[in-house]
C-alpha cells in the first residue's frame, strides 16, 4: 500500500517537473515583437539575426534577445551657445527629430538596426555633439539680424550635414529646428530701444504725411470754394447789370433823358441803401442833410464824382 502511494507520488512529481521544464522552454523560446520595433537575436553571444513585429521563436539558453530597438521617430532638445559675426553670444534651443534607419542593406550587418545598436554607445550624445559642432561652424558667418532672418536656412544646412554623419551609425535625422534664440539681457534691451525708435520714427512720418494730405485737401477745398464764390459773385454782378439795364430802359421809355434817368436811378439806389442800412440796426447814428432840399446837390456831387472817376480812367490823347 505504501509502496503504491510512493510510486504515484513519484509519477506526479516527475510530471510536474516535466510541465515546469516545458513551460520554461516555451517561455524562453516564444516571444512577440510589437509593431514599429525590431529585436536583435544573439546566439552564444554572437549576432544571429534581426526579427520584426510578430510572433517568433528562439532556442532557449543558446539564443537571447540582445536588444529591442524602437523604429518610431524620437525627439530630443539641446541648448547650445554660439557667437555671431558681430560678436554677440546667443543661446539656441535646438530640437532634433530622428529614428533608426529603415534601410536593410545587402546584409543584416548593413542594416540601420544593426548599426544603431553595435556601432555607437551613446547615439543621442553623439548626435548632439555633431549638431553643436555644425551650428558653431555656421553661426559665426552670420550677423545677429541674419541669424533671426535665416534661422530656418541655417537649421536645414545643419540637418543636411549631421544627417550624413549619423547615417553611418544607422540613424536618420528627420529634421533639425532652431526653436528659440536667446539674447543677453543688455543686447535685448538695446534691440528693443532700436525697434521703439524705429516705430516712433515711422509714426512721426505717418503723422506728417497725414498732416500734408489734410493740408492739401483743405487747400483744394478752399480753392474750389473760392472758385464757386467767384462764379457766384460774377453771376450776381451780371444779374445786377442786367437789372440796371432793364431799369434804365424802362425809365427812358417814359420820355426821361439819359442824364435824368441816371440821376433818378442813382437816387433810387441811394434810398434803398439807406433803407437797408436802417434795417440792419448795426449803427445808432445816421447822418442826414439838415435840409432835404439839398438832396439835388448830393446827386450833383455823386454824378460829379462819377464823371471825375471816368475821366481819370480815360487815357490822355497822343501828341
Amino acid at each position: 500500500m505504501l509502496h503504491g502511494i510512493g510510486q504515484l507520488f513519484g509519477s506526479l512529481l516527475g510530471l510536474i517537473i516535466v510541465v515546469v521544464i516545458v513551460v520554461f522552454v516555451l517561455a524562453n523560446s516564444l516571444f512577440v515583437v510589437k509593431q514599429q520595433h525590431a529585436v536583435i537575436i544573439e546566439r552564444l553571444g554572437k549576432f544571429n539575426r534581426i526579427v520584426g513585429a510578430g510572433f517568433h521563436a528562439k532556442i532557449p539558453i543558446i539564443d537571447r534577445k540582445a536588444a529591442t530597438v524602437s523604429l518610431r521617430t524620437m525627439k530630443n532638445g539641446f541648448d547650445i551657445d554660439a557667437k555671431t559675426e558681430d560678436n554677440v553670444t546667443i543661446g539656441l534651443e535646438v530640437s532634433a527629430q530622428y529614428h533608426v534607419s529603415y534601410e536593410m542593406g545587402s546584409g543584416p550587418a548593413d542594416s540601420g538596426v544593426y548599426k544603431s545598436y553595435y556601432m555607437l554607445q551613446q547615439p543621442v550624445a553623439q548626435m548632439r555633439d555633431f549638431i553643436t559642432d555644425a551650428l558653431r561652424s555656421s553661426i559665426p558667418v552670420y550677423t545677429l539680424d541674419e541669424v533671426f532672418a535665416k534661422k530656418d536656412d541655417i537649421a536645414k544646412d545643419v540637418n543636411a550635414t549631421v544627417s550624413e554623419q549619423m547615417a553611418a551609425y544607422g540613424f536618420t535625422l528627420v529634421s533639425t529646428l532652431i526653436t528659440r534664440i536667446a539674447l543677453p539681457a543688455e543686447v535685448e534691451d538695446s534691440m528693443n530701444q532700436i525697434n521703439a525708435a524705429q516705430r516712433t520714427k515711422a509714426a512721426a512720418q505717418d503723422l506728417a504725411e497725414a498732416d500734408r494730405i489734410r493740408r492739401v485737401t483743405e487747400a483744394k477745398a478752399e480753392a474750389e470754394a473760392m472758385e464757386k464764390a467767384g462764379e457766384g459773385i460774377a453771376n450776381q454782378r451780371k444779374a445786377i447789370a442786367i437789372g440796371i439795364k432793364d431799369s434804365l430802359e424802362t425809365i427812358q421809355e417814359t420820355g426821361v433823358g439819359n442824364d435824368e434817368a441816371n440821376q433818378l436811378f442813382m437816387f433810387t439806389q441811394w434810398a434803398e441803401m439807406m433803407t437797408e442800412f436802417a434795417k440792419t440796426g448795426k449803427s445808432s447814428t445816421v447822418v442826414l442833410p439838415a435840409d432835404f432840399t439839398q438832396t439835388a446837390s448830393m446827386f450833383e456831387q455823386m454824378v460829379a464824382a462819377t464823371e471825375t472817376h471816368e475821366q481819370a480812367n480815360v487815357p490822355a490823347p497822343r501828341a
